[in-house]
């Protein structure tokens, strides 16, 4: 695990997604239907973002209110799947990188949400047939890495998510550490920043992908708790069906995304639930 310095780093900066997509994660459903395709056009051009209140977007944590999350002995990167808190926060990530829809980003923007973007090379730039769940869509890879860049100066936090969403676990580990290194170096290329935190296709991993993921600088790899499903649905992994604090919530690049992510966001602020910075309750709870 790095140091608490790489944590700090990654906070200052502006910042901040098992079940819900059959090419990005597997599981059981959620409770919402699938949107209707739309007819794919471009997207504008996004212009500069204004400047915004000083700080990183998000509920930061109190003192003494995050527990520890331990290193593990093998000194390899942490798998974390929630934050230790009880306080009602919740954390929102987004993964992959195919429908680059602008009225999402005017929210994370406009409205300062927090959010952590995993970005796949292949979705971001479009390359070969989209993830079943994200065809159809009308800014299908229409921005590219400007779009992530957008995001980033709307105040994401961008980090690594692959080139190609493989099946780590069936990869040996040079192919493994190609998968992540390639990936962190686009993303300092395309986004002046290396990323920290790594999230494995599919949530699965396993030694070896930890191995490559030190190897390429991550600090922790990061799953999730619930899952956000078409209509701003949540399909949680937990009997009694219901957010708890310190959750990780998972969404897509996919159709109808700016309607969806509005509903999710109104929905968790009714049940009285804040929106958190992840990278600084991250650092408080591995420092």
């Amino acid at each position: 695990m790095a140091s608490g310095k790489s944590w700090a780093i990654r906070t200052t900066a502006a910042v901040v997604a098992l079940a819900a997509s059959a090419g990005c994660v597997s599981g059981t459903a959620g409770d919402g239907a699938r949107d209707p395709a739309a007819g794919r056009t471009p997207a504008p051009s996004a212009s500069p973002s204004p400047a915004g209140p000083p700080g990183p977007p998000g509920v930061l944590p109190g003192r003494g209110e995050v527990g520890r999350i331990p290193r593990p002995s093998d000194g390899l990167p942490p798998v974390i799947s929630s934050i230790p808190t009880r306080r009602k926060v919740v954390f929102l990530t987004i993964d992959d990188g195919w429908e680059q829809d602008p009225g999402f980003l005017a929210q994370v923007r406009k409205r300062r949400i927090p959010i952590t973007a995993f970005v796949t090379r292949d979705a971001v730039e479009a390359r070969g047939a989209a993830d079943p769940t994200a065809q159809g869509g009308r800014f299908l890879g229409a921005g590219k890495w400007n779009y992530v860049r957008d995001l980033r100066d709307a105040g994401a936090v961008i980090e690594n998510h692959t080139l190609t969403h493989p099946n780590l676990p069936t990869l040996g580990y040079e192919r493994q550490k190609a998968e992540i290194c390639g990936t962190s170096r686009l993303i300092r290329k395309h986004t002046g920043g290396p990323p920290t935190l790594f999230r494995p296709p599919f949530g699965n991993q396993n030694t070896l992908t930890r191995k490559a993921a030190k190897a390429c600088g991550i600090d922790a790899l990061l799953l999730w708790t619930a899952t956000v499903q078409p209509g701003g649905k949540i399909a949680y992994q937990v009997p009694d069906k219901r957010l708890r604090p310190g959750d990780v919530l998972l969404l897509h690049f996919r159709p109808g995304l700016s309607r969806d992510f509005r509903i999710l966001v109104n929905k968790i602020k009714r049940r009285g639930f804040l929106l958190g910075n992840l990278h600084a309750y991250l650092k408080a709870a591995t420092r």
